[in-house]
């Protein structure tokens, strides 16, 4: 039997079906298509859209300086992070450098910071006890001490793609770029139940930091199994002061540090330490490329015996360092 042809205003009706189809398909259904987004112009707007923030929102912060200090204790999920995002024109600005934090998480997790900046405060980023957060193409300077810190057994976070800079205007031996986990001596204030600062499997990768008057990176005893990847480290604005001098100073153990670049160092390029028995060990150091231009070496290991457990890859690449690459052989 012949096949009957589909009336035309059948076959429009099937084209508008099937379009919607489509459509359907690539947009998801409603429900997983809505995104809550609030837009906060104010510094008062801000911190209660912070306080009532809830999995799965969006914040977005319109352009202008929001004064004052500004925390965040809520939590995402997995599936749902709390974001926080704006331009370069969003500043929270945390004023004098000589107290407080501009922005703190507290005990908050799963949140994405994105694409604005930080300033003033004596510190300008903190996370305590907070942990899966993602702080993505960040700008933070112009503060007191450190300008991003990891502690109080702060986990599983990530700083990437972000601008970190001009830092201990205050306290330039405490003028670190970015700080995770605490020594020692604090423990007992930010510590794990008075324990020690388990800031663990934490990543800096991919940022530039500079104008820093310690170290870019400061790593303590008490962590384990983060990463430094990629990173553009700068000693232009280092003082020596409270023993900063290198880019990266590690204490923990487990740590990869690889292909990051470095300039102008003011005595070794990176240095591992023994703060307490049984720490800073099983690190690997490995395809960084390290102009030192300073009296030290490239790589300096505290104990460098085989007790330190360090390994130094070969893929490592040094220039200007007055007594060589490393202190150990590399393998």
């Amino acid at each position: 039997m012949p096949r009957r042809p589909i009336p035309r205003a059948a076959a429009g009706v099937v084209a508008v079906l099937a379009l919607d189809l489509i459509l359907l398909v690539l947009q998801g259904s409603p429900a997983s298509a809505a995104v809550d987004t609030r837009r906060v112009s104010s510094a008062a707007e801000l911190q209660e859209a912070l306080t009532s923030a809830l999995p799965g929102q969006v914040i977005e912060l319109a352009d202008g300086v929001y004064g004052g200090r500004f925390v965040a204790s809520a939590s995402g999920t997995p599936a749902e992070p709390i974001v926080l995002r704006g331009g370069r024109g969003a500043v929270l600005d945390g004023g004098t450098a000589s107290t407080g934090v501009t922005l703190q998480l507290e005990g908050a997790n799963y949140w994405r910071l994105e694409g604005f900046t930080v300033r003033g405060g004596q510190k300008g980023v903190v996370l305590d006890s907070s942990n899966h957060d993602v702080l993505s193409t960040l700008d933070v300077g112009e503060t007191g001490m450190e300008a991003v810190h990891f502690r109080s057994s702060s986990s599983d976070n990530r700083l990437e793609g972000s601008s970190v800079h001009d830092t201990g205007r205050v306290n330039a031996g405490f003028g670190e770029g970015v700080y995770v986990g605490s020594a020692q001596s604090n423990w007992g204030k930010y510590g794990n139940s008075g324990g020690m600062d388990r800031s663990d499997r934490n990543v800096i990768a991919g940022n530039r930091i500079y104008a820093v008057t310690a170290e870019n990176i400061d790593i303590k005893e008490g962590t384990t199994g983060g990463e430094i990847s990629g990173n553009a480290l700068e000693g232009n604005g280092m003082t020596g002061s409270h023993y900063a001098d290198s880019w990266i100073d590690l204490k923990g153990n487990g740590w990869l540090v690889a292909a990051n670049t470095g300039t102008q160092a003011v005595l070794d390029g990176i240095q591992t330490h023994v703060q307490l028995p049984g720490w800073g060990r099983d690190n690997v150091l490995r395809g960084n490329r390290l102009t030192v231009d300073a009296a030290g070496y490239g790589i300096n290991i505290q104990g460098a015996d085989s007790l330190s457990r360090n390994a130094i890859g070969c893929d490592n690449t040094v220039s200007g360092a007055g007594r060589g690459t490393a202190n150990l052989p590399c393998g």
